[in-house]
Formats: C-alpha cells, structure tokens, sequence
C-alpha cells in the first residue's frame, strides 16, 4: 500500500486487539519517527503496552477500547508547534495504515500517565495519536466541499487533486477549517477558527503535498 492508497484507506479507529506491534512493523515506524524528528525538530516519542492513558472517563466517553500503544507528538514550545505536529503526526499516520495498522487522533480524551514519555524542559505535549492493530477499519465521515475550503480561477490539475487529497484529512470533530487559495504557482493556506485548528491545517497541507505531487516549497 503507497501513501495515496493509504491515505484513502485510513480512517478514525477507536477500539484496539490487544496484538502488539512488533518485528519489521515496529522496526519501520521507530524509523520513520527518527526520521520526522530529525526534519522538524519535534520529540515525537511510540509509547508502547501502556493501557493507562486510555483508563479514564474522558476515554471511555469518547468510546475507546483496547488503545495500549500511542505516538505521544513533544516539541519546543512555540507558535509553530501545532502545525508541525500536524504535519509530522499526519507522516506516522499514514506511515502506520501502511503497515497495516490504524490510528485515531487523540486531543484530550485521554490522561498523562508519568514516566511513559519525556517532555524536556521547554517543550510541551501537544496531543497523541493512538495506534495498533484495529478492531475495525473504521468508517468514512461526511466531507466539505472543495469550493467550501479553498479558491482558484482556472485552477490546475495539481491543485485540485491536493485540495481533493486535503479533503480526506481527518480533522477536529470533522470541522475541516482550512483553506487553500491559489497565487500563482504558489499556495496560501490558513486555519479557521476551532479546537486544534493549527493541527488540522499540518495535517491538510501534507495531504495537499502529496495529492498534488508538490513539496513544501508549494507554500507561501
């Protein structure tokens, strides 16, 4: 399964088998948790068998079973974090369906368990992201449209295709408050208003990356 195939694949997992991840799988995401932080500079940590987390009444709320394995996204306090978080958290996710696995973003239905993950002075927890083996493949979720979330005259090829690929990213509460404007050769994304706003617009910006075939250097 590629990254295109994974990201129309992938969708929101709540309830986990208590299979672990391990083996090459294992092998291939401590990799590409190596790999992410070295290009942005993040603490992005794999907690691994830690059933806590997901004991609490925020949990069990928000219907999660069986979460014994999460990415626990750390960095360097700062305007930028959330975004990057999103972006970075967004590689693992799709990363991860790749290997067979499933995910769930995860903003605060959940409790910090001490001594599971290192926060180093200066950076904060900005959300975790739970994954392992899925009871389900999940379900898709209703979606905006793409006059709804960004504007082009003439718009080309490859813009359509990214707001396309943005559009399956998965978002806070499925809010989906982004939007990409076209100037030029260039793109001009923002965030709405929203809980995790920042977070969802990372996440949409690599899908629109990938979708449209373009690099970071798309952005304004």
């Amino acid at each position: 399964m590629d990254l295109m195939e994974a990201m129309r694949a992938r969708h929101s997992v709540r309830s986990y088998t208590d299979k672990p991840i391990g083996g090459e799988t294992l092998d291939a995401l401590e990799t590409q948790i190596e790999e992410c932080n070295r290009e942005s500079g993040l603490h992005i940590q794999l907690v691994r068998n830690e059933p806590m987390a997901f004991d609490c009444f925020l949990a069990h709320y928000g219907k999660f079973s069986g979460v014994r394995n999460y990415f626990a996204l750390v960095g360097k306090k700062s305007r930028a974090l959330d975004e990057a978080c999103g972006y970075y958290g967004e590689k693992l996710v799709l990363a991860a369906q790749a290997l067979g696995l499933n995910t769930c973003w995860v903003g605060a239905s959940f409790k910090r368990v001490p001594d599971t993950f290192r926060v180093d002075e200066g950076e904060k927890l900005a959300l975790v992201i739970a994954v392992g083996y899925g009871a389900t493949q999940g379900a898709p979720r209703r979606s905006r449209t793409a006059a709804e979330v960004s504007s082009a005259d003439n718009a080309p090829d490859w813009f359509t295709k990214g707001v396309e690929a943005a559009l399956l990213a998965p978002t806070a509460i499925n809010q989906q408050k982004f939007f990409f404007a076209l100037r030029g050769d260039k793109v001009a994304a923002r965030a709405g208003f929203g809980p995790f706003s920042r977070v969802d617009l990372g996440i949409a910006k690599y899908h629109f990356e990938l979708g449209s075939g373009r690099d970071r250097t798309v952005w304004l």
